[in-house]
């Protein structure tokens, strides 16, 4: 009973840690934008690229939204199932986006992350009986 009862702290604490390693990719884009870009480059091509991990952190960000307002408000916040796969996938992207971060991996790779634990969050959600 004492690990139903820390998963939402957990839950919250990993959404929280996920939450600014998306907001310190925010600001540290740069690094990663040069490592999708070949040693020369126009200023078009750094712009685009840009552009596309701009699109791809607003969508997170609005993912977030989502999230926190299902959790926040109690929906989803008390189902053990729900809570324990968040924790997993919100652990699994923070680790996964620091090292994006760190190792200033290419702009595609954020895709990949997002697409990957955003597919096992939709999977999971439906398979407990929550679709938020």
């Amino acid at each position: 009973m004492l690990a139903i009862s820390s998963l939402v702290p957990s839950r919250f604490l990993t959404l929280t840690a996920h939450l600014v390693i998306v907001i310190t990719i925010f600001w540290s884009r740069e690094n990663n934008v040069l490592a999708c870009l070949p040693v020369t480059y126009t200023q078009q091509e750094f712009s685009s690229r840009d552009t596309e991990l701009i699109v791809a952190l607003s969508v997170t960000l609005g993912m977030f939204a989502i999230e926190f307002a299902g959790f926040l408000s109690g929906l989803s916040m008390f189902n053990n199932t729900q809570s324990l796969l968040s924790v997993a996938v919100h652990c699994a992207a923070s680790v996964s986006l620091s090292l994006f971060v760190s190792q200033k991996w290419e702009c595609t790779s954020y895709w990949y992350i997002f697409g990957f634990c955003r597919y096992i969050m939709r999977e999971g959600k439906t398979q407990s009986g929550w679709l938020i």
